[in-house]
This record gives structure tokens, C-alpha cells and sequence, in this order.
């Protein structure tokens, strides 16, 4: 199983949205960077949800549901989406201000990254964001 981070600006679509959806497939990437991140998820793996702009936290887990397939969206060929489910909020919400601060997260792609809306997360990091959450995964 693999880990990821997507960005979401709560004010476009939240945590508490999505909990009520249920469901949803991540469109609008437009980076290719972020859209081959997209491509390399699995059903099964687990997402970080990220409130961007408003809030910069993490607030909740989510896992992969569908694999990568066209943008729904657009007609353009080259771009794709996946479908996601909460799993869970966090305990704590975990600020871009904490992550920044824990040495042991100086080089996660939220931070070398930052202007990516989908992002890889090591196995290391997917735990000390736990860690710092007060969750147990």
C-alpha cells in the first residue's frame, strides 16, 4: 500500500462535504506532475486530505476507491482523476505550521512540493502525521 496527500480548498470542496458525498472522483488537475501521481494510486491506498489556502491542515484520511481513469471533466486525453472515500477525520488536525516544525517531515512533498495538489507520502511520514494527530491510523 502506498500513501498520498490531495489539497482541497474547503471553501471549493471540504472534509465535511466529501463526508456527506461519500464518494467522489478527484478532478481538475491540471499539473502533470500531480496527474501521474494520480496515475501510480491503487485502490486501497490511503489519502491524507488536505485543507489548502483556509485552514492549511490535515483533517482527515481517505482512501483510494477507483484507479485512475479519464478526467470526466474534460475532453482532453491527457488528463485523470480517481475516486476517493473518507475513511476518517483526524483527532487533531495537523497544521502546515506542525509539519514544517518536525524535523523528521523537513522533506516531505507537502513542503518541497508545495504548489502540488497530489503528492506521495512515505510510510515514515504517514506516521509522524499520525503521531502528531494523537490518531492510531
Amino acid at each position: 500500500m502506498a500513501y498520498w496527500l490531495v489539497k482541497s480548498e474547503p471553501f471549493k470542496y471540504s472534509w465535511d462535504q466529501f463526508v456527506k458525498d461519500k464518494k467522489t472522483f478527484w478532478d481538475g488537475v491540471r499539473n502533470y506532475a500531480a496527474r501521474n501521481f494520480l496515475r501510480d494510486m491503487k485502490k486501497g491506498d490511503q489519502v491524507f486530505f488536505y485543507h489548502s489556502n483556509e485552514g492549511l491542515e490535515i483533517v482527515g484520511i481517505a482512501r483510494v476507491a477507483k484507479e485512475s481513469y479519464q478526467d470526466p471533466t474534460t475532453d482532453e486525453d491527457a488528463w485523470v482523476v480517481v475516486d476517493l472515500e473518507p475513511v476518517k477525520r483526524l483527532a487533531h488536525p495537523v497544521s502546515l505550521k506542525q509539519i514544517k516544525a518536525e524535523p523528521r517531515l523537513a522533506s516531505m512533498a507537502l513542503i518541497k512540493l508545495s504548489r502540488l495538489s497530489v503528492s506521495p507520502v512515505t510510510p515514515a511520514e504517514w506516521k509522524v502525521i499520525l503521531e502528531l494527530a494523537g490518531d492510531k491510523g
